[in-house]
């Protein structure tokens, strides 16, 4: 089997390599290895490291850039980069989410090596899978602050490397700001804080409100990136496909890889959506029969599934820190399509969704059950006519 082949095969069958993957907050049982180093020591190895993959990443870019530039690339210095430096974290993040990110990224670099595969998409393809990566490894950070609450030294430790990660990947939030006028930036700083202060503060909830405040920013700047309208990957490569079948293409591979960091969350809550997603990224797909409107309107549904299933969860747990939490989710995923659903609904509507879902998360933390319920069963129903004017 060629290399082409062997990685278009790999993009096809996706859905069932990434459909056992779960959320970062539930893997558990992983294996720990005592460590011995002294605090300042473990510290001065974890921003070398930090430095280390962000460097590392950097130069693999810049490499990989001279196909844009109609250069020839160094494979080889691309791939020993991505050995020695990146593939020890990839191969951890295949482990804890049940992916195979490492065999796609090398299999690419080889087909990029052999000129099996056009070169630009090899980049975005491994520009796109790193930034998963990445973002992956935030989560996986997050997920450490749990196990390590009441230490404080292990818990900041685990939060500054979230900023190193986050800070790789940064520019991809402040694209997207730029090209919607959104404050997504603003809105993962803010997140930080959250978590700076309830760390100082001992205040567990307040940090774990920042991390879904960050994460699901980043979904949304990934779905911005991919299905929403005009500025999305599905638009752009199906607008380029009447021109120039190369370069759609490259569009519909940068589309492909970026949806990768949502497509775990989003195929759990919306199966159906997530698959017509994934066929119309997918490289075997024609890019002239993308379809932006029907991308967008599965997107949609997805996320609004998801508001759903959180709401569910939430009214299941008030009184509980849980039932904030996911309350907040459920406002977070609704903010992740507002402009979508503005477009359905009007922007009234919009609004008032959007202050009940504000309304709801404070019922939830004042532990009001007659009233969260109430609440809760409205927000599902206009949830729910959401989902059916995105049809």
């Amino acid at each position: 089997m060629s290399l082409k082949l062997k990685l278009i095969t790999s993009l096809a069958a996706l859905s069932l390599i990434l459909g056992a993957c779960g959320k970062a907050e539930e893997t558990e049982n992983k294996s720990k290895v005592e460590n011995t180093e002294k605090p300042a020591e473990k510290k001065e190895a974890a921003e070398k490291e930090e430095a280390n993959y962000a460097d590392s990443y950097k130069e693999a870019i810049a490499e990989l850039d001279k196909a844009k530039e109609g250069k020839e690339v160094d494979f080889n210095k691309v791939t020993e980069l991505y050995k020695a430096n990146l593939q020890e974290l990839v191969k951890q993040r295949d482990a804890e989410f049940q992916d195979t990110l490492d065999e796609k990224i090398t299999t690419a670099l080889a087909a990029g090596k052999d000129g099996s595969m056009d070169k630009v998409v090899v980049r975005q393809i491994f520009d796109k899978l790193m930034q998963k990566v990445f973002y992956t490894s935030i989560k996986h950070d997050f997920t450490e602050m749990v196990e390590y609450w009441g230490k404080t030294e292990e818990v900041n430790k685990e939060l500054e490397e979230a900023k190193e990660f986050y800070a790789i990947i940064k520019s991809t939030v402040e694209k997207r700001d730029a090209a919607y006028g959104t404050n997504m930036v603003s809105a993962i700083e803010g997140g930080f804080s959250e978590i700076d202060n309830g760390i100082k503060n001992n205040d567990q909830l307040a940090v774990n409100l920042g991390k879904q405040v960050i994460d699901k920013t980043l979904m949304k700047t990934f779905y911005l990136a991919t299905g929403a309208l005009p500025n999305g990957y599905a638009t752009k490569a199906a607008a380029e496909a009447q021109k120039d079948a190369a370069l759609a293409k490259v569009e519909q591979a940068e589309g492909w890889a970026f949806f990768q960091s949502i497509y775990t969350y989003l195929n759990k809550h919306a199966a159906d959506e997530t698959a017509f997603i994934e066929k119309q990224f997918n490289l075997e797909t024609d890019a002239k029969t993308i379809d932006p409107a029907a991308v967008n309107k599965a997107f949609v549904r997805g996320f609004a599934k998801i508001a759903i299933d959180e709401y569910k969860e939430s009214k299941e747990s008030i009184g509980e820190d849980k039932g904030v939490i996911t309350g907040l989710e459920g406002a977070l995923f609704i903010d992740v399509i507002g402009e979508d659903i503005k477009a359905l609904i009007g922007e009234a509507e919009y609004k008032s969704l959007t202050e009940k879902a504000q309304q709801y998360v404070e019922t939830a933390k004042a532990k009001d059950k007659t009233a969260g319920v109430a609440q809760v069963d409205q927000l599902i129903a206009s949830l729910n006519t959401i989902v059916e004017k995105a049809k």
